[in-house]
């Protein structure tokens, strides 16, 4: 019997040797030599301290600041450990909300979210990007459209001219991959940081 299952229990390990730690340390070690910034995170650094990651949204709340989508991510509760509670852009959570169209608590939340952005830009058709999540609640961006819905409410809590914040939305549009691929977007918090950068404090 042992001759039958020395030759199995020696092609275990050897797998287990290449798939479990040989390879991975390979492409660890060719990610961090080719493409050391996006190994590492795609981090975004201000003034020596990392602030976020180009790859994954913040919530931002203050008018000064553009928007992301909503993220539906949860945590756990500080008071009940048992329990979940809305953490937005959780990255140790990636998430959508699993609320279907006919749900109560979606509509409301939707709808509830409509009504606060008409009355922020009477006049204006509010672009679907933000007041929907995405199926990971992470998304670092928004459509160029989103963004300049966004630009009255920024331009007038920093005392800038609409057309200085526009212009630096135009800037920060990344256009589709390739040329073909996906759709042209707004990194949110790269924009945030331009605004900071050249706005008003």
């Amino acid at each position: 019997m042992l001759r039958e299952l020395r030759p199995a229990i020696v092609v275990f390990i050897g797998l287990m040797l290449i798939t479990g730690l040989a390879y991975p340390l390979a492409m660890t070690g060719m990610a961090q030599a080719l493409f050391p910034r996006q190994a590492n995170g795609s981090l975004i650094e201000k003034d020596g301290t990392v602030i976020g990651s180009s790859l994954i949204g913040q919530q931002f709340s203050s008018d000064r600041y553009f928007h992301g989508r909503p993220s539906a991510t949860l945590g756990p509760d500080p008071a009940d450990s048992s329990k979940s509670v809305a953490q937005p852009y959780n990255a140790a959570n990636s998430m959508g909300s699993n609320l279907g169209p006919t749900s109560k608590a979606l509509i409301e939340r939707v709808q509830g979210d409509v009504n606060t952005l008409k009355a922020e830009n009477p006049g204006m058709a509010v672009p679907i990007d933000l007041v929907t999540t995405t199926a990971s609640g992470l998304d670092p961006h928004i459509s160029p459209d989103a963004a300049i819905f966004q630009v009255p409410r920024v331009a007038k809590a920093r005392g800038m001219p609409d057309n200085r914040v526009r212009d630096l939305v135009s800037q920060h549009v990344e256009g589709r991959l390739f040329g073909f691929l996906g759709e042209p977007r707004v990194n949110v918090l790269a924009l945030n940081l331009a605004l900071d950068g050249g706005a008003p404090k």
